[in-house]
């Protein structure tokens, strides 16, 4: 959805989509509308409560019934296994992506792993397909006014268009860019601190995974430190992502700088800074 500043007042349900990597302050501006009376839709957790809650409980379940005592208990129908996914802890999806690398340290094996890859990728392209119904949802069963769609960082991996264009009729695209080094640093930083599980395209994954062990005289991806891996490939992984989110900002959505986000502090604050959005992308020269 493309606005003047006065359409975009006169708004009166705003649908926006937060687009931009892991860390740049997305579910933070969803929170915070959140308790604004906006609908917060997570991708994320739509994912792990709808399209892969049943893989999740399939590999807990797996990994339980190694254990003699649990796989009697199970088996008896004696116990329950629920996945218990929050808005802002989404650790059960992140535990089932995982991690590439040995698993005597906690790695996935490449098959494998290529395959929860592809159950996250098919998840994500249907928990967007699903926006416009949540957006309908949020007005005539929960009476919110406006709704905002909280994506993951991966989106822009997809390769899948059509999922991009029904965010853009059904929504505004505000992407969160980051324009500082300090910036890019604090998050590289937060990857080197705390490596997790992340989603690649899968030319991506295959070149970098080929460096990787080229890099470090290795002949299999079973022979990667998964924490290793991930600290090394996140630099890439990010400035791989920019240009991707970049072409479909540019057409369709509105950018602001993760520097601008780091200061809003209410609804007006985010209100003020898309109109600001708007106003430069009407100063910009047609291409």
């Amino acid at each position: 959805m493309k606005f003047t500043i006065d359409e975009f007042r006169a708004w009166k349900n705003k649908s926006i989509t937060l687009l931009g990597m892991s860390g740049v302050g997305k579910t933070h501006l969803s929170m915070l509308l959140r308790a604004n009376y906006w609908f917060h839709y997570s991708g994320d957790y739509r994912i792990g409560t709808r399209y892969l809650d049943e893989p999740i409980m399939d590999l807990i379940k797996q990994q339980a019934m190694q254990t003699p005592f649990l796989r009697e208990l199970l088996r008896r129908d004696w116990i329950q296994i629920r996945n218990n996914i929050k808005v802002n802890d989404l650790g059960p999806v992140m535990s089932f992506v995982g991690k590439l690398g040995n698993p005597e340290l906690g790695g996935v094996p490449l098959d494998e792993f290529s395959g929860r890859q592809a159950l996250y990728r098919q998840a994500e392209i249907a928990a967007m397909q699903d926006v416009p119904v949540f957006i309908r949802k949020a007005h005539e069963i929960y009476g919110y006014d406006n709704f905002v769609n909280d994506v993951g960082g991966s989106l822009c991996e997809l390769d899948e268009p059509s999922v991009f264009d029904l965010l853009v009729e059904h929504s505004l695209i505000r992407y969160i860019r980051v324009t500082e080094k300090a910036e890019e640093d604090a998050l590289s930083s937060r990857a080197q601190s705390s490596p997790k599980p992340l989603y690649y395209r899968p030319d991506f994954l295959a070149e970098q995974l080929q460096q990787y062990l080229d890099l470090n005289s290795l002949e299999y991806a079973a022979q990667v430190d998964p924490d290793d891996f991930c600290r090394w490939v996140f630099p890439r992984l990010f400035h791989s992502r920019v240009p991707r989110y970049e072409a479909i900002a540019r057409p369709h959505g509105y950018t602001v700088t993760s520097h601008e986000v780091a200061a809003v502090r209410d609804e007006q604050d985010f209100l003020s800074l898309l109109e600001n959005a708007i106003a430069r992308k009407a100063d910009e020269p047609q291409e």
